[in-house]
């Protein structure tokens, strides 16, 4: 039987590595049905094909594929509230820094905080977004603004390969406080958070910009930019996200077979290509929800978690990649206080932004799950998929990889 240190300490482990691979807006924005109607997307695909006779292949590519939507009239600003742009320094050509067809690259902003702020509204505007799988925005505090510097002029300014983190320690790694600003993923727009919160950030501070490329759609130069509103309210109640991950554990079809469909080989696939912190999720996740490292495979995996401090849940989201058909997150499951706070029954890979929910408090106690279904027959109906060797799968940061994520933006009493 594991002990309570025990877990504290694999909790931590897995908070340092997941919470930077996570991918998601950790704000209140909501879903863009106009947008992503315009999308030739992964929704498309899954309407269509998931229970039907189409043939395999017919499904549309996700919209990494799909021509630019022109952005909206960004929201009138209000009181107390300015506007900034930052964009990345340098223009970027993306390569993968191993083996794969993902290179996760970071770069430091410096937004000129000259006092203390929230920041209350983002627009990320990828230079390259056919190319961009995601992109996230991490809080660096004053104390470690030298470390960031130091790590960029190693490059001569030109960013650093940050697969599974910034690459700058785990400070401020928590799944229960995530140190994120903001993130853009396919079908993002700009967000603008409620009237009455925003994200604390102090003097000095800079910004972490990881970009994600998915070299499979090109290796063009991208210099990606931020839109960033900043307020200089006091009134303004912090707001925080906290992550809710899952293992994936997702076999090969039966009647498939290949060097990739044993998992040990799988997990050493994905420990090659983005280091040694893939096993360290792997095997983490599984402790840290199932209390075993032996994996019990199938489409669907859970994983429930007791909160362990109060807090007010804002807006929810959730995260998978391209074989992903349905997720879940419910509040005390399997109790006469169920309560059921995300439930995406098909699954759309373009158009992942978080949902507002009426204000509903957590306290210790509580208990959050999160449910993700894969399934392993998209790999016969998208192009993105086209071509690739059938495998195990488990999580991994490649857009051809997989994840289970639930997200909470959250304030505290």
């Amino acid at each position: 039987m594991r002990t309570r240190r025990g877990r504290t300490a694999m909790r931590a482990a897995v908070a340092a590595a997941v919470a930077a691979v996570a991918l998601l807006v950790a704000g209140c924005g909501t879903p863009d049905p106009t947008a992503q109607a315009r999308l030739e997307g992964h929704a498309t695909a899954h309407t269509a094909g998931h229970g039907t006779s189409e043939p395999a292949g017919t499904a549309a590519a996700t919209g990494h594929a799909a021509k630019p939507v022109a952005p909206a009239k960004p929201a009138a600003l209000r009181a107390g509230e300015s506007m900034r742009t930052v964009t990345s320094p340098v223009s970027y050509t993306p390569k993968a820094p191993t083996t794969g067809t993902d290179d996760y690259r970071c770069f430091v902003l410096d937004p000129q905080v000259t006092r203390d702020a929230f920041v209350t509204g983002f627009d990320i505007a990828p230079g390259q977004p056919q190319e961009v799988h995601h992109v996230i925005l991490f809080r660096v505090p004053p104390s470690a603004a030298a470390a960031a510097r130091a790590r960029d002029a190693e490059s001569g300014g030109n960013g650093w390969t940050c697969f599974g983190g910034t690459g700058l320690g785990s400070r401020g790694a928590s799944l229960d406080d995530a140190p994120w600003v903001g993130a853009w993923a396919p079908g993002g727009r700009e967000n603008v958070l409620p009237a009455d919160v925003g994200i604390p950030m102090e003097r000095g501070s800079l910004l972490v910009m990881q970009v994600h490329y998915n070299l499979r759609h090109g290796v063009t130069p991208d210099r990606t930019s931020v839109k960033l509103r900043l307020s200089s309210s006091s009134k303004l109640t912090p707001l925080e996200t906290m992550l809710y991950p899952a293992p994936v554990e997702l076999p090969c079809r039966a009647g498939k077979s290949g060097p990739l469909c044993d998992r040990n080989a799988a997990v050493a696939d994905v420990t090659e290509r983005f280091g040694a912190m893939s096993s360290r999720i792997v095997n983490g996740l599984l402790l840290v929800c199932d209390g075993t490292l032996i994996p019990t495979p199938g489409p669907t995996q859970s994983c429930t978690r007791s909160v362990e401090q109060a807090a007010t849940i804002r807006a929810v989201a959730g995260h998978m990649h391209l074989l992903g058909s349905s997720l879940r997150i419910d509040l005390n499951p399997d109790t006469a206080r169920a309560r059921t706070l995300l439930d995406i029954k098909v699954w759309d890979f373009d158009n992942q932004g978080s949902v507002p929910i009426p204000p509903t408090p957590i306290r210790p106690g509580d208990s959050i799950r999160v449910s993700c279904t894969h399934d392993q027959a998209w790999r016969d109906k998208l192009p993105d998929l086209q071509g690739l060797p059938e495998r195990y799968v488990v999580w991994g940061e490649g857009t051809t990889d997989e994840m289970c994520l639930g997200l909470l933006s959250v304030t505290r009493p």
